[in-house]
Parts: C-alpha cells; sequence; structure tokens
C-alpha cells in the first residue's frame, strides 16, 4: 500500500473541505502539493521502467512486448509533452480524490476556478504545448521547411507539425466517453453485443500460414515496403513509457488486468490460458480526455503524432531541431549527414551506430546460435524505426547516401555555397522527390485510378484553410492495410537476381532488428534485388495475414511473441475509433445491416458469416478489419473504405502544405521539370552497384522483361539548381 501518497490525500482533503466550506479557491500550496505529488509517482514509474527494460535488454532477456515498448518510448520533445500529460493526469487524480466523487472531472464542481486550473495546467507544463508558436523570426519560411513544420500554415503554426495530436474525422467512441477504451470493462455491451477478444477475432479470420500465402502478380515487394516507408514519414504514435501501472504499480506484463496504461489482450480462449498478450496504450496528448476540463472544455483523449503530417522525409532527417541537427555531420561545412565510421557497404556509405544504454539490436548470437557471434549496435536515423527490418533498413541507408551525393553535386555547382546551403538544398530536393515518388508512382497502385481522379489527379494549389494533420483512423486503421502484403521472406539475390547462396533469403522474423545483416552479409545490393524483382503479397480474404507476422512478431526466444493484427485491433479500440459502418457512411457508402448487405459488400458470404459469428452486428466490426476484408477496388490494393481514407488523407497532406513542390514558388519552373523526371530506378543506380534494374521497380516483371541498364537510365538533371539560375519566388 503506498501510505505516503494516502496520508497525502487525506491531507489535501482536509484542506480542500476547509477551503470549499468557506467557499474560496484551493489554495496555491494544495495545488503545488497536488502536482509535486503527481510529478514524484510520474517520475518513479518513468524510472522504474527505464531500469527494468535497459537490465532486460542488456542480459538479452528483453520479451517481444519490451521492444515493441522501447521501439515506441517517446524521446527528446516528445517525452516532455507526454510526461506533461502523465503529470497533468495524475495530478487530476490526486485533487479528484478529495471531492471522493468517482469519474467527475474537477472542473465538474463549481470549487474549482479557472485561475486554479490555469494553474494545474501551467505548473504539470501543459499550458507551452498549446502555445502558437510566432513565425515572425524563423528564418527562411519560404524557401525551406523548419524541422517540425511548424509556421508551414503561417495563420494556424502548429497545423500538420510534430508533436501535436492525430485530428478526428469522427468524434472518438470510448466507452466512458472521454478516456476509455471499449472492452476495458468486458461485461459492457456495444450496440447491444459483446465485442470479440481481439485474439480471437485475429485466429479465427486473420491466419494464415507462411505457406498458405498469395503472391501479387503485378506489384513488387517494394510496393509493400515503400508503404511502411512513406508510413514512417507520416505517422509515430508514441506509447506510454511506463510498464506499471500508476494507480495501483501493478506490472503490465505480469497481469491480464486492465489499469492505466495496461490494456492487455486476452488470449482467445480464457479458459485455456491464464496468460496475457502486454499491451501499452498510447500515450495521451495533454489536455485531452479527462485532463482537457482544464482547458475549458469536455476533450476526449487525444493521442500525439510524434511525426510532421508532410511528405518530407522526416524518416532521413528527423522531426524536431535536436534530432535534426544530430543527424548532420558538423566536421565539415558540406551540408552532409553522419555516416558510419567504422564500416562501408563495398566503399559505400551505411547508418551511423546509436549510442544507446543497452543494445536492443544484439540479435546476432541468438538468431545464429553462435554464442561467439560479435553483435552490432543499432543504426540510427531521422526515425527510431529503422532497424525494424532489414528491408527498412536497406531504404533509410539508400536515401542517406542519395542526401548526401546531392550535396556533393551541388558543392560542385555552387562552389559559394556553405554547408547549411547545401544540407537545406539537398532536403528540400529530397522532399521534392518523394512528394513525386508517392503520388505519380505509388499511390496509384493502391487507390486505384478512380480514386486517383477523383480526389489526387490535378494539383488544385494551396488551400491555408485545409488542415493537412494526420487522422487517427488514416495512421491507426487505414495506412496499415499493408501489413497484408507483407511476404513473409526478405528475399537476397546474387547480380543474376538469383538467390544468394552465401546470404541467402531469410524469414522476417529472424530480419528484425538485425543491422549486422548490412553489415557482415552483403550489404544492401542483394536485399534491393529482392524488393524489386520479388513478388509482394498478394492479400486475399482466405490468407490475410501469415505466422512471421501474427505468430512471431519480434521474437527472439522462447517468450510469447506478438501478433500484430491483435495489436492493430486492440490499438483501434485504444483510439477510441468508431465502428466499420460509420466509416463507411462517412465516406458516402453504404452500411449492412444483415448478412446478405454485409455478403454483398464483402463480395462473398464465407467472410460475412465469419465476421457476424464474432461481431453479431456489422456496427461493431473493428474499422482495420473490415476494411482490409473488403475486395480490392479497380486497380487497386485496398477497399472502397481504405481507398476513400487514404486518397481523403493524401489530398488534405498535399492541398494543406504551404512547401509542396507545386506550389509556385517553391521551385522553379525548370527545377520542377527536373523532379516531374524523378526516378526510384535512378536513385537506387546511384547509391549501389547495382548495374541493371526494373525501370518501373513498383511493377513485377520476369527478368528480362523491363530491366535496364543503370547507363540507359536517364540522370537526375541539378543544372537548375545552379547558383545564377532563376530564383523561385515566396510560395503562393
Amino acid at each position: 500500500m503506498n501510505w505516503p501518497l494516502h496520508l497525502l490525500v487525506a491531507g489535501l482533503l482536509l484542506c480542500f473541505h476547509s477551503q470549499a466550506n468557506a467557499g474560496s479557491r484551493l489554495s496555491r500550496s494544495v495545488i503545488e502539493r497536488a502536482v509535486a505529488k503527481a510529478k514524484a509517482n510520474v517520475d518513479a514509474a518513468y524510472q522504474y521502467s527505464r531500469t527494468q527494460s535497459v537490465d532486460r535488454v542488456k542480459r538479452q532477456a528483453a520479451s517481444p512486448a519490451d521492444i515493441l515498448r522501447l521501439l515506441k518510448q517517446p524521446v527528446g520533445p516528445t517525452r516532455v509533452a507526454v510526461r506533461a500529460a502523465d503529470y497533468m493526469n495524475n495530478a487530476l487524480m490526486f485533487i479528484s480524490s478529495m471531492t471522493r466523487r468517482k469519474k467527475r472531472s474537477i472542473n465538474a464542481t463549481d470549487l474549482i476556478s479557472e485561475e486554479d486550473l490555469e494553474v494545474i495546467a501551467e505548473l504539470t507544463g501543459c499550458t507551452p504545448l498549446h502555445r502558437a508558436p510566432s513565425c515572425k523570426t524563423t528564418p527562411n519560411l519560404n524557401r525551406f521547411r523548419t524541422a517540425s513544420s511548424v509556421c508551414n500554415n503561417r495563420q494556424n503554426t502548429r497545423w500538420g507539425s510534430s508533436n501535436t495530436p492525430f485530428t478526428r474525422w469522427l468524434p472518438a467512441e470510448y466507452q466512458d466517453n472521454a478516456t476509455l477504451p471499449k472492452g476495458w470493462d468486458r461485461n459492457l455491451r456495444v450496440n447491444n453485443e459483446m465485442l470479440p477478444l481481439v485474439r480471437e477475432v485475429s485466429n479465427h479470420i486473420l491466419r494464415a500460414a507462411n505457406s498458405r500465402v498469395d503472391s501479387d502478380p503485378l506489384y513488387t515487394h517494394l510496393v509493400t515496403i515503400f508503404g511502411q516507408w512513406t508510413d514512417h514519414d507520416l505517422t509515430f504514435t508514441p506509447h506510454s513509457p511506463v510498464i506499471r501501472s500508476f494507480s495501483n504499480g501493478i506490472d503490465c506484463e505480469k497481469s491480464c488486468e486492465h489499469t492505466e496504461p495496461c490494456f492487455p489482450i486476452e488470449p482467445a480462449h480464457r479458459k485455456h490460458s491464464r496468460s496475457c498478450m502486454p499491451f501499452f496504450r498510447s500515450a495521451p496528448a495533454c489536455g485531452s480526455g479527462n485532463t482537457g476540463y482544464m482547458f475549458g472544455q469536455r476533450n476526449v483523449r487525444q493521442q500525439m503524432n510524434t511525426l510532421t503530417a508532410f511528405i518530407d522525409v522526416g524518416q532521413v532527417y528527423g522531426a524536431d531541431d535536436v534530432k535534426a541537427r544530430f543527424l548532420r555531420d558538423l566536421t565539415s561545412d558540406k551540408g552532409l549527414l553522419k555516416v558510419n565510421p567504422e564500416h562501408t557497404d563495398n566503399g559505400r556509405e551505411l547508418l551511423p551506430f546509436a549510442t544507446m544504454d543497452a543494445n536492443l539490436c544484439a540479435t546476432r548470437g541468438r538468431i545464429t546460435n553462435d554464442s561467439s557471434a560479435r553483435e552490432v549496435p543499432c543504426f540510427l536515423a531521422g526515425d527510431d524505426r529503422v532497424n525494424e527490418n532489414i528491408a527498412l533498413t536497406s531504404l533509410h541507408t539508400l536515401l542517406l547516401r542519395e542526401h548526401n551525393r546531392l550535396a556533393r553535386a551541388l558543392a560542385e555547382l555552387n562552389p559559394l555555397w556553405d554547408g547549411e546551403r547545401l544540407y537545406q538544398e539537398a532536403r528540400k530536393i529530397m522532399g521534392g522527390y518523394f512528394q513525386v515518388l508517392t503520388f505519380r508512382d505509388y499511390l496509384f497502385h493502391i487507390v486505384g485510378p478512380d480514386f486517383i481522379a477523383r480526389q489526387l489527379s490535378t494539383y488544385p494549389g494551396y488551400d491555408e484553410a485545409v488542415d493537412p494533420s494526420i487522422s487517427n483512423v488514416f495512421a491507426t486503421a487505414a495506412y496499415r492495410f499493408a501489413h497484408l502484403m507483407v511476404q513473409p521472406t526478405i528475399s537476397r539475390l546474387d547480380e543474376n537476381y538469383s538467390e544468394n547462396q552465401e546470404f541467402p533469403s531469410v524469414l522476417l522474423h529472424k530480419a528484425f532488428f538485425t543491422p549486422w545483416r548490412i553489415i557482415h552479409e552483403g550489404g544492401l545490393d542483394p536485399i534491393l534485388r529482392g524488393l524489386v524483382s520479388r513478388k509482394a503479397k498478394l492479400k486475399t480474404q482466405e490468407h490475410m495475414m501469415h505466422d512471421e507476422l501474427r505468430e512471431r512478431l519480434f521474437k527472439f526466444s522462447s517468450e510469447m511473441a506478438l501478433d500484430l493484427a491483435a495489436l492493430n485491433l486492440q490499438r483501434g479500440r485504444d483510439h477510441g475509433l468508431p465502428g466499420y459502418n460509420e466509416w463507411r457512411k462517412f465516406c458516402g457508402l453504404s452500411q449492412p445491416r444483415n448478412l446478405k448487405e454485409l455478403a454483398a459488400v464483402m463480395n462473398s458470404t464465407v467472410m460475412a458469416e465469419k465476421l457476424l459469428s464474432l461481431y453479431k452486428t456489422p456496427d461493431n466490426i473493428d474499422v482495420w478489419l473490415g476494411g482490409v476484408a473488403e475486395p480490392f477496388v479497380h486497380g487497386g490494393r485496398v477497399g472502397p473504405l481504405h481507398a476513400c481514407l487514404i486518397s481523403t488523407q493524401f489530398q488534405k497532406i498535399r492541398q494543406g502544405d504551404r512547401l509542396w513542390w507545386e506550389n509556385p514558388g517553391v521551385f522553379t519552373e525548370a527545377q520542377r521539370a527536373s523532379l516531374r523526371e524523378t526516378s526510384l530506378a535512378r536513385i537506387i543506380c546511384d547509391n549501389t552497384n547495382i548495374t541493371e534494374i526494373p525501370q518501373l521497380p513498383f511493377q513485377y516483371r520476369p527478368r528480362g522483361s523491363g530491366y535496364k541498364n543503370c547507363r540507359d537510365i536517364p540522370a537526375f538533371d541539378l543544372a537548375p539548381w545552379k547558383e545564377g539560375e532563376f530564383v523561385p519566388k515566396s510560395p503562393v
């Protein structure tokens, strides 16, 4: 029992009642004592969790749940914001306990004045996070993006910037209408039905053996990994950094109890197992949930996006000033990014190593069963998920090299440019690259030509009234469609595009957090050859998610692995996402009410029967599952619901970006002409030792059909960037 806490609350309660009876405000000292106790409680939980996590990693005893939690740890400015929200929640808990009115916000009483609320918000650190920054003194706002994308919109300066809450296109649906997810109280019904356990849904509907997957006849595995790459440019939701409950000290990994921030995933059959899959709630944003009252309004729990909403290649450069500067090579004035000083890939650059208290990537000995194997640290990049799998690591490395190649080429063109100008111009070109590649090449294959024509074709111009912020449903459901396109194997091929005999293809669960495979097993080239020449997995209703992701996610030992499908479903509930039919209504689609109507939407009576056997009503189907279960739209790889949500998000990203590459004044006309010819194949040619490649690397072609020698693929024309050429005006 936490006696100091009980004594403090008792003392505060006496003070509170004495003041309340006198009809006065809470004293500053009462508030300060409550906030101080909240800070001590949170800081102790943070310290305990960090100590435990580092110790487990050092002992190579980290569980898959540890790995996922550490991967989603808030760092830098994000950690400051998350900690402030936790301070705020805990302070509210302590002060609310004095009223002895359960589940009531302090603002629900007449005893807390507006001035008191402002004091609490200021003391916990939440108020500064809600202040709109001034853009008056920020240099080069019309030419270059800030690292955090603050001031992209000059009127709404935080729109689309990092460390802001996801936006909501529909109101959240929480069990208590404020913060608790549906399913928190296992006995409460939703739409008069019990929600199925997410692990049961995963087992019953999404399960597919590795050997049963179908391959996509049209698209390469690069499409899948590029989807992950773009997601890591747009969305990152930090988890709570603690492993024990704030209220009762329960260890989240050792209990099936639902107690903030623990929301464990129960086994599919409760009677046959007492163990749960650990699950940590996403960290709340300041001023949301119960704490929303502190800002004078009822504001349901919101989750934070640590990244910018723009296609700005933040996974290379970082999304805040501190990280962006740390990634730069400031030992010279050449505008370069840091590279690895110890290792190269056949003479080509590799990512630098991260400096960590414990090495999460010390997996070599366990995977190879060689206790003498030399371990390799994790790589460092703009996004902390760089080591998640070696295919993703390869794209990170490729684009690090391309930035440095551009910076060196620009220096030759403009010898008077300093390192800052070289860095910013190369970064700006990289952003243009990926805006072109995403809209011209990638999205066409995902949402299909009809949705492209409807929402994503001709650039309509910048509209400062459009909020580009990432929506919760996009990040938590719609853009997770590609989890069903991941092959169970990462292919590694030789110069002839045949299986690499020395370093053969590797099962996905043996490619998680393995930077040593890049350094000691052939580098990037074999992996990139596999991505551009091997087929993506084809999502079918019969074979949705294979065992590498459902049974072996982040599995390095005998510990219980994670189930990505169950995690996705639980995350949607954690974030308060409305159900399937609400989102179909949002998109102007029909809302099936019975088996016949659902079978028509799914084009499958079997799938409709599976869904209703668990959910009972289409209204309760989790939006991620309902979306991925739908048949593909014409020419795409998602169903109509996800096509609508994805297209809507990218429409807002483009139209709400003042520095979009097509917006007049961002680039010159000649520079835009160069960017239109951007080629992912050319980027691969320029930064690897690959000499022959498919000209259209997203589209599957058998070897010899559509492959080109690199010397026949036009180089990117940098001539328009030569100083003295026409300089772009300010963007409109």
